[in-house]
């Protein structure tokens, strides 16, 4: 058992460290305000191959593993929580297509997905469906020459943004069996957004409903087979519980590299925050539930690329762990801060608006529960 990173992942990592912290995190601010990521940004990080970091190389893709993709998006998350897990979600997209769409689909959208001249959104959740996903209504209704989709999508990142769609609709019966994949392409005749949410967090991601309204798609742009769209969707959000989770650890360390940054500075009652014993053993906590949680992030990406039966279980448990960690030691950076916590100036305040997010998207954590609890006792 080997816990070292190899040479590569650790060029995989200081490679997306580095470009955030070059190229993202001197705007991050401004990007929030202006609610939006520069396209040309997005085409920079796919120069690097991270836009389908485990999509096959023979469809443009990097090949890389999902440890590779963990180590990725913390260290982007270092620099914006909002870009890194924008960037994320786009390679859940790639992945599903790689993995489940025909070899004409994968040869037609994959190249360009992959170098992020393209952009994809994934648009499961409904404003009536968040955690009882496999109750969605969009409908896709088979025709001649392909689906006629009506129905709205809600919290969808990339709304009005993104170039396709990979929508989760209902083909068939009530329930998972009957639904399917599609993407949907934009412009397209029937597709609107809703106006851009105003959010807590993650605001330089631009927000908002994608609607349906006999939106028409070739029969070309059903990936793999219908009825079986939903477990498409949650094998997707496995590989996704885990970039949100890396996303989540690597605001959380920021935060952390910050507290302790501000504390060797800042003097209080004679001397500095680094010098109370009380202080120190909150920042030695914070730092031992991080180690704790990256080593399990791990460990759920190793499982993950191995195929094992319980990588679903662990892909959840690292969801809920990482996420409600990460969420804490921000909070405690925040609080270590006093005062200049609370000012955007420090950086801190949108790291935790940032963070609080993660916790509920993906799977909120007490469904990530629930999954756990039922692999439990169903073995």
């Amino acid at each position: 058992m080997d816990f070292e990173r190899t040479e590569e992942e650790q060029a995989i990592f200081e490679m997306a460290h580095a470009f955030g912290q070059e190229r993202i995190a001197p705007f991050a601010h401004e990007w929030e305000a202006e609610g939006t990521i520069p396209r040309a940004l997005l085409a920079d990080i796919g120069a690097l191959g991270l836009g389908g970091i485990y999509v096959s190389e023979e469809h443009g893709g990097s090949g890389l593993k999902r440890l590779d993709a963990a180590l990725v998006f913390e260290a982007l998350s270092m620099a914006c929580p909002a870009v890194a897990a924008f960037v994320s979600i786009h390679n859940m997209c790639a992945w599903m297509i790689d993995r489940y769409g025909s070899e004409e689909l994968k040869a037609r959208l994959l190249p360009d997905l992959c170098a992020m001249t393209t952009i994809a959104s994934y648009c499961l959740t409904e404003p009536n469906s968040g955690s009882d996903a496999a109750a969605l209504k969009t409908k896709a209704v088979k025709t001649d020459d392909g689906y006629v989709l009506s129905g709205n999508k809600a919290f969808i990142s990339g709304g009005n943004y993104s170039d396709l769609y990979v929508v989760m609709c209902r083909t068939g019966v009530y329930g998972p069996k009957g639904i399917s994949t599609v993407v949907v392409p934009s412009p397209s005749a029937g597709l609107s957004f809703g106006a851009n949410e105003k959010k807590m967090g993650w605001k330089a991601q631009p927000t908002a409903q994608v609607q349906f309204d006999n939106c028409a798609v070739p029969l070309d742009n059903l990936v793999g087979e219908e009825g079986q769209g939903f477990r498409y969707a949650m094998a997707g959000l496995d590989g996704g519980r885990l970039n949100i989770a890396a996303c989540a650890l690597g605001g959380a360390q920021s935060a952390l590299d910050k507290a302790v940054a501000y504390m060797k500075e800042r003097k209080a009652f004679g001397q500095r925050l680094a010098d109370f014993q009380a202080l120190q053993f909150k920042v030695a906590d914070m730092e031992t539930e991080l180690q704790a949680a990256r080593i399990f992030l791990h460990q759920a990406a190793w499982k993950l690329d191995n195929k094992t039966p319980d990588a679903s279980k662990y892909c959840a448990m690292a969801k809920r762990f990482v996420t409600d960690v990460a969420f804490d030691v921000a909070n405690s950076a925040l609080q270590l801060h006093g005062g200049y916590g609370y000012l955007a100036d420090y950086g801190i305040e949108k790291i935790v608006r940032d963070l609080r997010v993660h916790q509920i998207l993906e799977g909120t954590n007490e469904i990530m529960r629930m999954i756990v609890a039922r692999q439990i006792f169903a073995e």
